[in-house]
């Protein structure tokens, strides 16, 4: 099946930068977008509601004006992130605001609704919604959305337990639509493994944390920069659904980040102020594994201009490889 307009057009990279909590913003957004790769956001960053708006207006204008300043340059579509979650009550008025401004991908978490997906049909965008099973990858498009992101071992916030290669491997036994890898992606070789495991694009977040236009703190940045794969928890304290943190925000909040107990599912709060306990966490950073690639802190152009140098090297050492097994004599 050929990939939609919004996924199929010129990238610098098959990659999507994915909405991340307090770090994703327009500043952010819009420097993937120019250099080429798609951005997002989640609706739920732009505080108060009435933010929301203006961030797509201005996303939307600075994109344009990009493009008509540069016009070789590949300036990427948007996405935003709606958690379809009972307890965001703001899902049904951003909702309005995003058809209201035609945003042409939306990242569906925490639940698929099919009106949520009739909605963004209705002015031509396109549903992209994440999962963590191949289970909740066949709900997600019997309810109408139109491509899976599988978020796997490994991948930042919200996340499966599942080896990505096994996830896509599954989804693309019975799915040939447009289909996302998430999972310890911090580096070119990474992007070229997802497109070589099944997967139309690399679905990264984690290391545009360490990004200038990243509006995390500075310290987030660092402890990205100076953490490993060693450095990750995978707990459900701080949401009530399982996720991977930084060790060294966990530890700073007081807490034993090998002896966290076990939350209860019921309390998540997605509100549009959430609980004061949710809030709390606040400074509990979340984190995928693949920081040990994340070396230093970068523009956004400057991170991409070395994913695609990587990405090409490890294309022509690949290349290399497959063709010198393939001129090598079968063995019986």
């Amino acid at each position: 099946m050929p990939l939609p307009p919004a996924l199929s057009r010129p990238l610098t990279l098959p990659v999507v930068g994915s909405p991340l909590f307090i770090a994703s913003g327009p500043e952010l957004v819009t420097a993937q977008c120019q250099a080429g790769v798609i951005g997002s956001f989640p609706a739920l960053n732009a505080r108060p509601a009435s933010l929301l708006s203006d961030w797509l207006d201005r996303i939307t204008e600075e994109n344009a004006a990009y493009a008509a300043a540069h016009p070789h340059a590949v300036v990427a579509p948007f996405a935003v992130n709606q958690i379809v979650h009972r307890s965001n009550d703001r899902l049904e008025p951003d909702m309005d605001v995003i058809v209201k401004h035609r945003v042409p991908i939306v990242i569906t978490s925490l639940g698929a609704r099919p009106e949520i997906n009739d909605a963004v049909h209705s002015y031509g965008g396109i549903v992209l919604h994440d999962v963590t099973s191949n289970e909740f990858a066949r709900k997600a498009i019997e309810k109408g959305a139109d491509g899976i992101i599988a978020v796997a071992a490994g991948a930042g916030g919200h996340a499966g337990t599942q080896s990505p290669f096994a996830l896509v491997q599954e989804i693309r036994e019975w799915f040939d639509g447009p289909l996302l890898m998430s999972g310890a992606i911090a580096h070119g070789r990474s992007i070229l493994a997802a497109l070589a495991a099944g997967a139309d694009l690399a679905y990264i977040g984690s290391a545009f944390l360490a990004t200038a236009e990243a509006n995390n703190p500075p310290a987030y940045k660092q402890m990205i920069v100076d953490s490993t794969a060693k450095d990750i928890v995978y707990s459900n304290l701080f949401t009530g659904v399982h996720g991977n943190y930084l060790r060294g925000s966990i530890t700073a909040a007081g807490l034993d980040p090998d002896d966290l107990p076990e939350s209860d599912p019921s309390a998540m709060d997605f509100g549009s102020g959430g609980n004061t306990e949710a809030r709390a966490w606040k400074d509990i950073w979340g984190s995928g594994q693949g920081i040990g690639a994340v070396k230093q802190r970068l523009t956004v152009a400057d991170l991409i201009t070395t994913f695609r140098t990587q990405y090409e090297a490890a294309a022509r050492a690949l290349d290399a490889r497959t063709s010198l097994h393939a001129a090598a004599p079968a063995t019986t």
